[in-house]
């Protein structure tokens, strides 16, 4: 039983085997759905293929064979290569940051600061990793900083799932109700029509609600589940040196870098997989690991990123399937057509509803935005609902998922590289993304009713 009794019968198998069964799952579906898909055309504003409102229409069937879906294992690798690259280098780079001791002697000492306050890390922690949520939809980037998160929790007696918590699912929350992020909110106002960043006040408020209730929750379960702590050996008692410094500051530029080259120049995941690079290259000069040391602590740092890049390409191998089966447009017109026969607010609940389904078999929210918001624009004029409302939608809808869906590949890798079992952490989460859901349910009631 979990505390308070909650989801004591739940057991689920090894991320691999969770993965592979879902891949299979979505070939048989592929028997049993019609294949249908819409137009597409190029969108200027942003630069994305999107699909065409009323278009929709059947093709051949295309069912994919067990066979067929076990060679889209490697293809799925393929096509989450960018990601995956990332993750290597990243892994990499932060590994050669570990080896230069920083990382522990600038744990040991903010542990000794915080003596007796410990539980204020994890506010901390959550807020800095929010805010990576916020301008960035920060996931993949996290999946090497586990190590350290790790390091740093253990030494205060809280459990791994407090580590993913205060970590990934600070960021995601941050994600879902941010209103900047551009991988979320701004393709999905661009799609609508909209102009960047308004509603932007309305969405802080709900945001600032979203993360207190998280961080809330976090503590609240780290208090009940802490463990005794860790006593700091004589290595991580040392300070810090003017060469953990300059390294710690390589890292701070490297996001704001990172951030501005999101937001401002249009970077994807190949850029931010040089930055990291050259981060790592930086860090082991100046934290005197030579070339042969830094390239040592590079290849460490492929090695133990390995795990978490096979889910990534697991994951993706699932909507890759479902492309072949010519069903994913099938499952976003089945599932918003009767939208148009309800009220207004049941419409835009059942939106919520509708592109969190959606978001299982495509769990890429800018791949998810350019989908869903070009059916759903025309839709909500019909109904007389606001396109900032239908926004939100998609936001909560898509962006709370990505707390609970196997196939979110950063989130199975980091739950694996964390030893947290995916039905620990559903034991945890769920509650939590449903109060989020309602929080979300209360936003788009609000907004209808100003008239957002």
């Amino acid at each position: 039983m979990t505390r308070g009794g909650r989801l004591s019968w739940l057991h689920v198998p090894h991320p691999l085997v969770l993965l592979s069964g879902c891949i299979l799952l979505a070939a048989a579906a592929s028997y049993v759905l019609p294949a249908g898909e819409y137009d597409r055309r190029q969108d200027e504003v942003t630069g994305r293929q999107v699909v065409v409102a009323g278009t929709y229409h059947a093709v051949d069937q295309t069912p994919v064979t067990p066979f067929r879906a076990v060679v889209d294992l490697p293809r799925g690798m393929e096509d989450a290569g960018s990601v995956i690259f990332l993750v290597f280098l990243i892994g990499g780079a932060f590994t050669v940051v570990d080896e230069t001791g920083t990382f522990k002697r600038g744990i040991g000492r903010l542990i000794k600061a915080l003596h007796g306050r410990d539980l204020l890390v994890i506010p901390v922690v959550s807020l800095a990793f929010a805010m990576g949520g916020i301008v960035e939809n920060m996931q993949e980037e996290i999946i090497a900083l586990v190590p350290a998160l790790l390091l740093l929790t253990r030494s205060m007696g809280f459990t791994p799932v407090v580590t993913v918590s205060m970590s990934l699912g600070a960021a995601m929350v941050g994600s879902a109700f941010s209103p900047i992020n551009p991988f979320q909110v701004e393709i999905a106002q661009k799609v609508a029509g909209l102009p960047l960043l308004s509603g932007a006040g309305f969405r802080i408020v709900f945001l600032v609600l979203a993360l207190a209730l998280w961080i809330a929750a976090t503590m609240r379960f780290a208090a009940a589940t802490r463990g005794p702590a860790r006593v700091v050996d004589a290595k991580e008692e040392e300070p810090l040196r003017r060469t953990d410094v300059v390294v710690l500051g390589l890292v701070a530029a490297t996001f704001v870098f990172l951030v501005l080259g999101i937001m401002r120049w249009g970077w994807d995941f190949n850029e931010l997989s040089a930055a990291f690079f050259i981060m790592g290259i930086l860090a082991g000069a100046v934290g005197g690991l030579g070339v042969g040391g830094t390239t040592e602590a590079y290849v460490k740092g492929f090695r133990s990123m390995a795990y978490a890049a096979l889910l990534i390409g697991f994951a993706r191998a699932i909507y890759v399937v479902m492309q072949d089966g010519h069903i994913v447009d099938t499952i976003v017109h089945g599932l918003f057509t009767p939208l148009a026969d309800m009220p207004v607010m049941a419409s835009a609940l059942g939106m919520v509803a509708a592109q969190a389904a959606i978001h299982v078999p495509v769990p890429s929210v800018s791949g998810q935005a350019v989908l869903t918001m070009p059916v759903l624009v025309p839709l909500s004029d019909l109904l007389g609902l606001s396109r900032q409302v239908t926004v939100l939608a998609y936001q909560y809808g898509a962006g709370l998922c990505d707390i609970i869906t196997p196939t979110n590949g950063a989130l199975m890798a980091i739950l694996g590289l964390a030893g947290v079992r995916f039905e620990k952490w559903i034991r945890f989460s769920i509650p939590l993304y449903l109060g989020l859901v309602v929080l979300g349910a209360v936003s788009i009631a609000v907004g209808i009713g100003i008239g957002l």
